[in-house]
């Protein structure tokens, strides 16, 4: 069985992006950037899923610009067995992201996709969904555990109400939450195995697919800096400033 582990290239998380001057968007020059944490959780639990012989390999796939290889080479380190990266310079949506991976998989027939549940860039969360309905599988999302066997995929779920468990029929669609498992460090020698390993470099037209973006960004802005609380002396003062000021009651 082949795993299809989609991952996307963000901005590391511990450092706070920062917004252009001309408000068109977030400001990319000089910042570190990293694997988005969702997908290092998913491409860790298809590493798993091979580990223990319920796959015999690991595709990581990217879709984005070309220094996307500094994220494929490091999902290759930590034991990806092969990557492929579909170059594209445009803004991505997730629409066009989800026909480029449905290209990919039509091509490459993997049992499973597992991607993280989101992006921390922008957190859409929609691109698993998505690619669930274009291919007509069935879908886990939000999967805090995966269990493979007897030509099923069981996914305990993460909802409002608490877990949700559902069984789906191979082939299916996975997208990982945050305690699913804990994601490995990669390796000195991994890191430099890793360098011969394949990595296939392609364009969204290779495909035939449009990637012409549906939306248009206006205007991207901070969010507003919180304002100072107040002391009050007494819970009389608190009840008038929340009736007067705040007009919450």
């Amino acid at each position: 069985m082949k795993i299809l582990v989609p991952v996307k290239r963000v901005i590391d998380y511990n450092v706070k992006a920062r917004v252009k001057a001309d408000n068109t968007g977030v400001d990319l020059a000089n910042v570190k950037m990293s694997m988005n944490p969702f997908d290092e959780i998913a491409l860790e639990e298809a590493l798993r899923k091979r580990e223990a012989g319920e796959a015999e390999e690991v595709i990581a796939i990217s879709i984005g610009v070309s220094q996307c290889q500094e994220t494929l080479r490091t999902t290759l380190a930590m034991g990806a067995d092969r990557a492929i990266l579909i170059e594209e310079d445009g803004v991505l949506e997730p629409l066009a992201i989800a026909k480029l991976l449905k290209a990919v998989v039509d091509e490459e027939q993997p049992q499973l996709v597992i991607l993280g549940k989101q992006a921390i860039d922008d957190d859409s969360s929609q691109t698993g969904q998505m690619l669930a309905a274009l291919l007509g599988w069935p879908q886990g999302t939000f999967a805090s555990e995966v269990k493979i066997e007897d030509g099923k995929v069981t996914v305990t779920r993460e909802v409002d109400a608490g877990l949700e468990t559902v069984s789906l029929t191979l082939p299916a669609v996975v997208t990982t939450d945050l305690r699913l498992n804990e994601p490995r460090y990669a390796t000195l020698p991994n890191i430099m195995k890793a360098k011969k390993k394949p990595l296939d470099i392609k364009t969204a037209a290779d495909y035939g697919v449009d990637t012409t973006p549906r939306l248009t960004t206006l205007s991207v802005a901070e969010p507003a800096k919180r304002e100072a609380g107040i002391i009050v002396e007494s819970v009389a003062e608190l009840v008038e400033k929340l009736r007067t000021e705040a007009g919450v009651i």
